[in-house]
């Protein structure tokens, strides 16, 4: 306890006779905040480390007051965490956003404090929005547009979307980032890597270094813009025979870095049930279509968009076709899967689909989950290791389960912050893409359809029998091995016309018109 109090006075020393160094080694400037940033973060790093601390001095340990005073700490931390996000804005809303996501690997205190994060996002003003549009294109807003919203459709961390129509008549969204955040950004990781090796001393239980790893990989691409409008081109290419799914197209003569004009599409959040039942959209329809996708990203093309947060994918009726859509938006953050890696991700579902447990254990062994392979094939699908014991397909998920996952969230923290750092880094953005999907999925209520197992299965199959095809060397083979694959898809089809049958007025009719035949 009192080793604990020394360090954090320790911390604290060191933290405010370096701003006080910094303040006095440079001239004060109203543009440059990186000291007051420092300095919020690192109030907030030691109000956080002394609570946990103290707090359960006078606790026994495991006891029902034991849990509930650590919830209460839990959601303290939380909501600190929340204001110095808002405080400092983007690249902290941007990490609190992705921390927010990952509902079944943080307690529930931080993830549904972080959730508001999406709604509090800054907004830049119009002249800001300006001068960016004037630095990087060279016009007036006037002489590129015929009208522009200074209202934004929409504002995040790092960016905000307006509404605008060109000379030529055809509607668009204007990205425009945020005029600081590229300078902010890279002092900002820096202060969150000194805060966490800073908690990590403290708390050598907790090993978060993997979220400043990943911010420090994947911020710069995602505040290239142009980046994000060829991975836009990308999935739709690659994914172009899904009639359901729609891109926006990409005005590259009106793009850069900092600016990404697209076409502007219309509709409701993924979530929003209410929407859909007045536009007759098909809930299950729209979550099926939503899992044939994200498996054929993830098994087959190991190219995955991993920010399907409601807001971010969209669903409406085509205004041509009169077919419902889904439309995927900000292609800003993508995870490339290796090909050996995909193989085996691959294989570990194959295996908890089936409740094949020797299996799951080879392959999360072979994922870098070591011993904690319980524990990561429970964080995999956001089930209880009964429910992966019994195979995930056969049982479904219940409200009482939901609960003990969310627990032990709390629970396993130091355990599942270990197996975070184990894996390979390809891993974590799947995870938190696994979270929001089923976020989504439970909003819906359509969480563990026999539907989505059915279409993981096939994307499993194809993914599998494409790597062994490639590596076969007779034709002879290669041929054997696409009847086996063809034979398997149609036994998937069979299978899923069984269930629709049986699911059917007409098969509760055959079913109680058997005894009479009998």
């Amino acid at each position: 306890m009192a080793g604990h109090l020394l360090k954090v006075s320790s911390l604290a020393t060191a933290v405010f006779a370096t701003s006080g160094f910094y303040l006095y080694s440079r001239p004060l400037s109203l543009n440059d905040l990186s000291v007051v940033r420092f300095g919020r973060a690192a109030t907030t790093t030691v109000l956080i480390s002394v609570d946990y601390i103290t707090a359960f001095k006078h606790v026994e340990y495991d006891t029902e007051e034991y849990w509930a005073l650590k919830s209460k700490v839990h959601l303290r931390s939380a909501e600190r965490l929340r204001d110095l996000c808002c405080a400092n804005r983007g690249t902290f809303i941007k990490v609190g956003q992705h921390l927010g996501a990952l509902d079944y690997l943080l307690p529930e205190e931080y993830t549904s404090t972080l959730k508001v994060l999406h709604s509090q996002a800054p907004q830049s003003s119009m002249e800001e929005i300006q001068q960016v549009i004037r630095e990087d294109l060279g016009k007036e807003l006037s002489e590129l547009f015929v009208s522009f919203e200074v209202k934004p459709q929409g504002a995040a961390s790092l960016a905000q979307v307006h509404k605008a129509v060109l000379h030529d008549g055809r509607t668009v969204a204007i990205k425009v980032q945020h005029p600081k955040v590229q300078k902010q950004s890279s002092r900002d990781i820096v202060i969150m890597e000194v805060m966490l090796k800073a908690v990590h001393w403290l708390f050598p239980n907790f090993a978060f270094m993997w979220l400043v790893e990943e911010a420090k990989k994947n911020l710069p691409l995602e505040l290239d813009f142009l980046n994000e409008g060829h991975n836009a081109e990308k999935v739709a290419n690659m994914l172009a025979h899904f009639s359901f799914l729609k891109v926006p197209l990409i005005h590259w003569d009106l793009s850069t870095k900092r600016i990404l004009t697209m076409e502007f599409v219309e509709g409701g959040h993924i979530n929003d049930r209410d929407y859909m039942k007045k536009h007759g959209i098909n809930v299950n329809e729209i979550s099926e279509n939503l899992g044939k996708m994200y498996s054929e990203m993830i098994f087959v093309h190991g190219f995955v968009h991993c920010d399907p947060h409601p807001g971010n994918v969209l669903v409406r009726k085509c205004p041509r076709s009169g077919k419902t859509q889904i439309a995927l938006l900000d292609h800003g953050l993508y995870q490339v899967l290796q090909p050996a890696f995909r193989l085996d991700y691959c294989r570990l579902w194959q295996a908890l689909i089936k409740g094949d447990m020797s299996g799951v254990e080879r392959y999360s062994l072979r994922l870098g989950a070591g011993d904690l392979y319980a524990l990561f094939a429970c964080v995999v699908t956001s089930r209880s290791w009964t429910a992966v014991n019994a195979g995930i397909s056969s049982v479904p998920v219940t409200r009482s389960e939901d609960v003990e996952i969310r627990n032990n969230a709390s629970q396993y923290l130091p355990q599942i912050s270990e197996l975070l750092n184990r894996v390979p880094r390809q891993m974590l953005l799947l995870l938190k893409t696994n979270d929001l999907l089923r976020g989504i999925e439970t909003t819906l209520q359509t969480r563990a359809s026999s539907s989505s197992f059915i279409n993981m299965s096939r994307c499993c199959v194809r993914a599998m029998a494409r790597h062994r095809r490639s590596k076969a060397r007779s034709w002879r083979r290669r041929i054997q091995i696409t009847l086996a694959e063809c034979v398997d898809l149609w036994t998937l089809t069979m299978y899923e016309v069984f269930l629709r049958l049986s699911g059917s007025p007409l098969g509760h009719w055959l079913t109680a018109l058997l005894p009479f035949l009998h």
